[in-house]
């Protein structure tokens, strides 16, 4: 430092100061001489942050051999040389021409050595020497964050760690107190301290409770020189949290919770929520509900709703406003999860009455059965009653009920019920072999609220009466050998019966009463619901006879009982000597291989609908060839209908009849149109038929006006305008017209003798019709 001066040392091994020393001799016996340095120094040391206004010296070289008279140089090299460090070079002294810093660089490495200014030969040789920065406290303490953040539980002992700050200071540890810190709280007192040499925050104070103080700011101070008065200092900011702890049970914030319920309400419905209070949070706030008593058992549940907390309660059954008007439920309500460690601030649990109140609401019409099972025999009579619903309302009210069938469940109105006592009787004649089952849905409707309606099926058996007679189980094709033998067994037989008996169908069968005194054949009963056909002659000849019909009477042993007769019909085949057949007779074959009358007529229907669609064919190929009046295609809009009929004058009676125009019932006769689809859903209006006059038979404008207005009218018109052209030559000539049409059907009713006296010109015309009858006749 500034106080220290670096003086040049020397060490000589003895004699005098200059002068020189031996230390042997050498193999020759030649004593050795050594030359002792001339010039060392020790270290020097220099102040950091030198303030001063002169250059900051820092010491002196010198070496033995400067006798001062100049004629010694020293020069200086290393770190900081020239730059941050200067020379004297005749006096060797040592400047510091700049501030400088330890905490940036502790030492500088430098060599000096001095030579002859003059002949630049060194005297000495290079030495080494260090210039050390001397510490000076001028670094605070900086802690390593800022802020700190950490937490801590509530109602933590005295003493618990809650976390460690660290401070350092950029100052030299090594030299005086300048990098010693010692650590201090300035805000956060009593709830906590903190070590002053290690920096460990601890909780100060029992008891610090969450639910009062969630947040706390301390503020930490670090100071250098062990605290000493002028040390430096630096601070922080930790900011504690209390972390929450289950040291809070749930409470009602209610001792009795009521809640009103209709009596319709849906099982499965919420009736109400209750909510427990809890200062913690968290799952230390998590609770479960549970119904600890109640006067309806099984009515109701309460379960907890996680997200909220809340206690949910939920109808489990039925709720019926006139038989339980009232419910009363004990509720409990206590943490998950406990922390043993205060169990002596619990109980941790709560509880609470609900009272429920059922309200009234309207209800529909209640039977007294889920479903009803009635029963009828078929053959019952019509109005008879065969069972009976019966349903109340469940209101106080008790208001009247009605009954009706769903018409949708028996569409046929088999059956009906009495509105007022719901007896159920039958519409029309059953057949349990037709539907042995009816089920069908009766209504129960308030009389004074017709909204409220509720239903029941009921399920109608009906009862089997033997009311058919057995019958042949099938079709027996049945043949008999032209050589076969008396009481020879040809067809075995069974019956069938649509009827059901109790104890199972049992068949009788015999021959037909008129058949047996005349009979080739004999039915024998096997008493096992069969019978066999036997024959009674030894042989049979198809010839004279080729088919037999026998008369087969089934009854069955029910009562009453039922009998029909059955005709087997039997060919007559000729057989080999095994029975096999091998050829019938030509009216066996054919009524045989014949078809059924249904078959029959099957063919016949579908040979009819062949031809129709033939004809069809035909009819619709005619009418494409047609060419339509309307040739242009190009505008259907405006078209004028053109008749390219041309006439043969007046001579040609046959191109056009004026009787057609003339007959009243030719007038009326409706004429399909060619130019447009034939409409056959506007049927010809009929316009009275006047009777022949000469008025309405004289001038056709009337008819031309007639059908102009029945054009105009016309619903099937097309839908563009259509020009209909009428040759009328009007009325105003003294002659007359003299067109065919005012002509009468027949010339005999028309005199021409008139034309005669027009003149040459129409002399043609007298010629032609001027004559006498007989000459026109002839």
């Amino acid at each position: 430092g500034a106080g220290y001066h670096p003086i040049a040392l020397r060490r000589t091994t003895g004699g005098r100061r200059g002068s020189t020393g031996l230390t042997g001799q050498d193999a020759n016996g030649v004593p050795l001489r050594r030359s002792k340095r001339g010039w060392m120094w020790n270290q020097f040391f220099l102040l950091e942050e030198y303030t001063g206004t002169d250059l900051q010296y820092v010491g002196k070289l010198h070496s033995d051999a400067d006798r001062g008279d100049g004629s010694v140089r020293y020069v200086l090299n290393g770190e900081g040389a020239g730059t941050l460090f200067k020379i004297d070079e005749k006096s060797g002294d040592i400047h510091a021409t700049k501030r400088l810093d330890r905490e940036e660089k502790a030492y500088y490495i430098l060599h000096a050595k001095a030579v002859n200014r003059f002949t630049n030969e060194a005297l000495e040789g290079e030495s080494e020497f260090i210039i050390k920065i001397h510490d000076i406290n001028d670094n605070e303490p900086r802690f390593t964050k800022d802020p700190y953040m950490a937490r801590v539980p509530e109602m933590s002992d005295i003493g618990t760690s809650v976390i460690q700050v660290t401070a350092t200071d950029a100052d030299d540890a090594t030299y005086g107190n300048s990098a010693r810190v010692v650590y201090s709280i300035l805000e956060g007192q009593p709830y906590f301290s903190v070590d002053p040499d290690t920096g460990l925050i601890k909780t100060a104070l029992p008891g610090m409770d969450r639910e009062v103080k969630e947040n706390y700011q301390v503020v930490i101070q670090a100071k250098d020189m062990a605290g000493q008065m002028g040390g430096l200092s630096g601070t922080t900011t930790v900011s504690i949290t209390l972390s929450d702890v289950n040291d809070n049970p749930p409470r009602f914030t209610k001792t009795l919770y009521e809640f009103r319920v209709p009596e319709s309400t849906e099982l499965g419905s919420v009736v109400g929520l209750i909510r427990a209070m809890d200062a913690d949070i968290g799952e230390n706030a998590e609770m479960d509900y549970r119904i600890i008593g109640s006067d309806g058992p099984g009515m109701f549940d309460i379960t907890t709703n996680r997200s909220t907390q809340d206690g949910v309660i939920v109808l489990r059954k039925p709720l019926d406003y006139e038989r339980k008007r009232q419910y009363s439920l004990r509720v409990q309500v206590e943490n998950v999860h406990i922390n043993p460690r205060f169990f002596s601030m619990g109980p941790f649990r709560d509880e609470a009455t609900i009272k429920i109140i059922v309200e009234d609401v309207d209800e529909p019409p209640v039977f007294e059965r889920a479903s009803y099972v009635m029963e009828v025999k078929e053959d019952a009579a019509r109005n008879t009653v065969i069972g009976s619903v019966s349903a109340s309302d469940p209101d106080d009210k008790n208001s009247l009920v009605r009954y009706s069938i769903d018409r949708r469940t028996d569409m046929d109105r088999v059956f009906n019920i009495h509105a007022g006592n719901g007896s159920v009787f039958i519409l029309r004649e059953l057949d349990r072999e037709e539907n042995a089952w009816h089920n069908i849905s009766v209504i129960a409707t308030e009389f004074n609220n017709p909204r409220q309606i509720s239903r029941v099926p009921v399920y109608i058996r009906v009862l089997d009466v033997n009311d058919n007679a057995p019958t042949f189980a099938t079709n027996y094709e049945t043949f008999v050998c032209e050589n076969a033998r008396a009481n020879q067994v040809i067809q075995t037989v069974s019956a069938t019966d649509p009827d059901e008996p109790l104890g199972g169908h049992r068949f009788f069968f015999s021959l037909a009463q008129e058949a047996a005194g005349k009979a080739n054949f004999s039915v024998r009963d096997n008493k096992d619901n069969t019978a066999g056909i036997l024959t009674r002659r030894n042989s049979y000849n198809s010839l004279q006879k080729s088919i037999y019909h026998v008369p087969v009477v089934i009854s069955d042993g029910e009562f009453p009982m039922q009998s029909s007769t059955n005709t087997l019909t039997i060919r007559v085949c000729t057989c080999d000597r095994e029975g096999n057949m091998k050829l019938c007779n030509t009216e066996a074959l054919t009524a045989r291989a014949g078809l059924s009358t249904g078959a029959l007529v099957a063919i016949l229907l579908c040979v009819i609908i062949l031809l129709m669609i033939v004809v069809l064919f035909a009819a619709l190929r005619r009418q494409r060839k047609k060419e339509p009046l309307i040739i242009s295609k190009e505008d259907v809009r405006d078209n004028v209908v053109s008749y390219n009929d041309e006439g043969g004058g007046e001579e040609d009676t046959q191109a056009f009849d004026i009787g057609t125009l003339r007959n009243p019932e030719a007038i009326e006769e409706s004429k399909q149109r060619r130019d447009i689809v034939p409409e056959t859903f506007y049927p010809p209006v009929r316009r009275p038929v006047l009777p022949p006059t000469r008025d309405n038979n004289g001038d056709v404008r009337d008819f031309i006006n007639q059908r102009l207005q029945d054009n105009d009218s016309d619903p099937t018109a097309p839908p563009y305008d259509s020009l209909a052209t009428y040759a009328y030559e009007g009325n105003g000539s003294v002659a007359e017209s003299l067109s065919s049409l005012e002509s009468v059907t027949t010339e005999g009713d028309q005199d021409y003798n008139y034309l005669s006296e027009w003149g040459p010109r129409f002399k043609k015309l007298a010629d032609m019709y001027g004559g006498d009858d007989s000459d026109r006749d002839s």
